[in-house]
């Protein structure tokens, strides 16, 4: 036992009295703190006939699915913006988006910290039912819908974070997504949209606090 943990209880005799009970210590128990989401161990469960590692999609993704650089990474390299295609949903014409990264991180990020008690490790409306960009060509309000690529290792995921596009996703890549990050992938689309959040957060931010 160590005796120099703050906890470790004298045993030793003592010749004097013991102090009156008013003079006691009484010693309360801090709060548990709320467990956070647990990744599984990473087992790259992908196919024997896949490479673990894949080119990078994007200038702001890394070699690993699913996974992006962070921050700090990005700005020592000069990515200030993020882009993405996306699709009018009445003319369906094609156009590029860019978002700055840093304040629509930012965003994102403090929407997140704001809400995360009230949002019970559920993805809330805002995320479910996201406001598109306007067609620059048509003119038509919020009606541009991000292009899904054919593979799902080529899914634009910070571009839909800083967007907060991610909820235009289907079910099978949120669950992509959450498979080759650790977590487990089970689960309504607002949980295991949460969960993409969540864990963009984190990897975009590897020292914030994105706990529930």
């Amino acid at each position: 036992m160590n005796e120099n943990h703050p906890n470790f209880l004298n045993l030793s005799l003592s010749t004097q009295s013991p102090p009156p009970p008013h003079h006691q210590t009484t010693v309360t128990a801090r709060p548990s703190r709320q467990r956070r989401p647990t990744r599984r161990p990473m087992n790259h469960n992908i196919g024997p006939d896949r490479p673990i590692t894949i080119p990078p999609p994007y200038p702001w993704a890394t070699a690993q699915r699913a996974t992006a650089h962070t921050l700090h990474y990005m700005q020592s390299k000069g990515i200030n913006t993020i882009s993405g295609a996306v699709q009018c949903k009445r003319c369906k014409r094609r156009f590029d988006v860019e978002y700055d990264l840093q304040n629509k991180f930012s965003e994102v990020a403090v929407f997140f910290m704001k809400k995360k008690y009230d949002m019970h490790q559920r993805a809330p409306p805002e995320w479910m039912n996201p406001s598109l960009p306007d067609c620059r060509f048509c003119g038509q309000k919020k009606c541009g819908k991000p292009v899904r690529p054919e593979k799902k290792k080529d899914i634009n995921w910070v571009f839909l974070f800083v967007g907060q596009m991610i909820g235009c996703c289907k079910l099978a890549e949120l669950r992509y997504f959450c498979k080759h990050t650790g977590y487990h992938r089970t689960g309504a689309k607002d949980r295991v949209l949460y969960l993409t959040y969540l864990e963009i957060c984190r990897q975009l931010d590897p020292n914030g606090t994105y706990e529930l």
